[in-house]
């Protein structure tokens, strides 16, 4: 499934898989019907514990985000309404700012030179539609 899951960031692991299955369900990644990994395998390949993982599902199953059918599986159950993905999106877009700020404040950085720093590739992105390639490591 590919869920990407910060380890440093204190915000706790069944959390973190919560949130992301959410996001993925409301951009349209994960659509109605879709069958989710099993607990275990899931767990396997985030390298976590089995019950993280039950603990993440159980939450999104009690929400009607997905539904657990003894001996068949976890399904995603519906999309959100527009207004509720919007939300969603919004919420997940300003964590992942406030990881980057915290990640950046650990080391060091001053606003000045994030300012800097996000400058270029952001207009890049607004003047070619496409993120740049990242610079290769010439160590």
């Amino acid at each position: 499934m590919n869920l990407e899951i910060d380890f440093r960031s204190g915000i706790p692991i069944y959390l973190q898989v919560v949130e992301r299955i959410k996001e993925r369900i409301a951009v349209g990644q994960l659509k109605p019907g879709l069958q989710l990994p099993t607990v275990r395998s899931l767990a396997l390949e985030l390298r976590v514990n089995f019950n993280t993982v039950a603990r993440s599902y159980r939450i999104l199953d009690e929400t009607g985000i997905i539904s657990t059918q003894q001996g068949r599986g976890t399904y995603v159950m519906n999309i959100p309404p527009p207004e509720v993905s919007e939300k969603i999106r919004q919420k997940a877009l300003k964590a992942l700012t406030r990881r980057y700020l915290a990640d950046a404040e650990r080391l060091g950085a001053s606003p000045e030179e994030l300012d800097q720093i996000l400058k270029e590739p952001l207009t890049h992105w607004q003047q070619t539609g496409h993120l740049p390639e990242p610079e290769p490591d010439n160590e």
